[in-house]
């Protein structure tokens, strides 16, 4: 198992633009319901991917320090995520009004490629 700090900015550039394209899929998918169901299903993973792009760079821009100040910028990291998917998944259902269903399918979606790129799901 590799813990260097390279081998951790790699998982989370793979993760991202996995879930960038995960995000694109599901907005294609929606299309065939209308452009409204296609943007809220692409918005919906893309506030995943803003929140785990933030979450990479809190972790990993900055250079390694201990063990105390690591587990404080994932713990930030993580909150500023999660922000970021509340937040926006508010805007999109209550001030643009798109379509709730295709929000929460793009948005799910994109979460379920965290546990498939760090094994958590079976291949």
């Amino acid at each position: 198992m590799d813990n260097s700090l390279a081998a951790g900015r790699q998982l989370a550039v793979k993760v991202v633009l996995t879930q960038v394209a995960v995000a694109v899929v599901a907005g294609l998918a929606f299309l065939a319901q209308g452009v409204g169901s296609a943007v809220a299903a692409f918005a919906g993973g893309a506030l995943v991917v803003i929140g785990t792009g933030l979450l990479a760079l809190r972790v990993f821009a900055p250079a390694l320090a201990g063990p105390g100040a690591m587990l404080a910028r994932f713990a930030v990291g993580t909150l500023l995520k999660w922000i970021v998917v509340i937040v926006g998944l508010y805007l999109i259902l209550a001030y643009w009004r798109l379509p709730a269903l295709p929000a929460l399918v793009g948005l799910v979606a994109v979460l379920l490629v965290n546990l498939a790129v760090l094994g958590f799901i079976k291949r």
